[in-house]
């Protein structure tokens, strides 16, 4: 279930960017997109300085709006929410939905940028991000896009947490063949992060993991377990599996005891076997045993 993991590998844990790391963010592009602006504007005076006022004048605006506006869209929707601020950061524009960004979510947030941004020196942007619960501003807001954070400092991976007791090997009979790794990654991922997670956010992602790997599975959902629970006990017994097999493998690679050496012509003899009935007729004498081929055949013909 690799379509969950969101757009370019922004994968369960979505969390909003406050406005500390917004706000470094943003002048970190400022600072590069005027140094680009005040360079280009310089160019321009000594290019166009045989023509009249107006026609430089329109230049300068036509630059402005090249640098400042056409740039910073042009930039987020090339590197799919990635401007060299936020990349600084750790942080990345995306959708409400997760996924990557596009020309028109960039356009949105270019052009209310100028009115937050440097028209009202970022005084509109601070207010609306400081109101917003996920720290938008209003160019978030009517693109329909959110500034996440993809580095959590400190996070370290943490494994699978148990399923309940309740739920030990109640899916043992499951199928597992059909699932593939791609929703299997999916699983772990967010069981090791779901307390990293919105509770919505998580509750959401959980029911639709659960409803994927039981399409894959083919049984039934199971009445009154949760989501996470579900996946759980699920990837519990996956794991369970796995290690009953490689148990298997490994002691049926280990050395088999030598045989005990066979005359030529003979049959190879068998360890002697406690019968669990009696016998229902009597031994046959040791000259027909000798030539009668064994009880239990296997399709070839006994040796002549």
């Amino acid at each position: 279930m690799s379509d969950l993991v969101t757009g370019d590998a922004v994968v369960l844990g979505l969390r909003p960017a406050r406005l500390p790391s917004r706000a470094l963010a943003v002048l970190l592009d400022l600072l590069v997109y005027v140094t680009g602006y005040l360079l280009v504007s310089l160019g321009l005076t000594f290019a166009l300085a045989s023509m009249d006022t107006a026609a430089r004048a329109a230049v300068q605006v036509g630059s402005f709006v090249l640098v400042l506006v056409g740039v910073p869209i042009a930039v987020e929707t090339l590197s799919h929410g990635r401007s060299l601020g936020k990349l600084a950061c750790g942080l990345r524009v995306v959708r409400d939905d997760g996924g990557p960004i596009r020309f028109r979510h960039a356009l949105v947030r270019g052009a209310m940028g100028v009115i937050e941004l440097l028209g009202t020196f970022g005084a509109v942007a601070c207010i609306a991000s400081l109101v917003s619960a996920r720290g938008r501003r209003l160019g978030d807001v009517f693109a329909g896009a959110l500034v996440i954070r993809e580095r959590v400092p400190g996070a370290r991976v943490m494994p699978v947490p148990p399923p309940p007791p309740w739920l030990a090997g109640r899916f043992s009979g499951l199928d597992l063949s059909a699932v593939p790794d791609g929703l299997w990654l999916a699983i772990r991922q967010y069981l090791t992060r779901m307390n990293q997670l919105d509770p919505q956010v998580g509750a959401a992602m959980a029911a639709r993991l659960a409803d994927d790997l039981v399409a894959r599975t083919g049984a039934p959902p199971p009445a009154g377990v949760p989501a996470a629970a579900f996946l759980m006990a699920v990837v519990h017994e996956r794991q369970s599996r796995d290690a009953a097999r490689a148990f298997t493998r490994n002691a049926a690679a280990a050395p088999a005891p030598a045989p005990a050496p066979v005359p030529y012509g003979g049959m190879p003899v068998m360890p002697a076997v406690a019968p669990a009935v009696a016998p229902l007729a009597p031994a046959a004498p040791a000259h027909v045993a000798a030539v009668q081929p064994p009880a239990r055949g296997t399709g070839f013909a006994p040796p002549a």
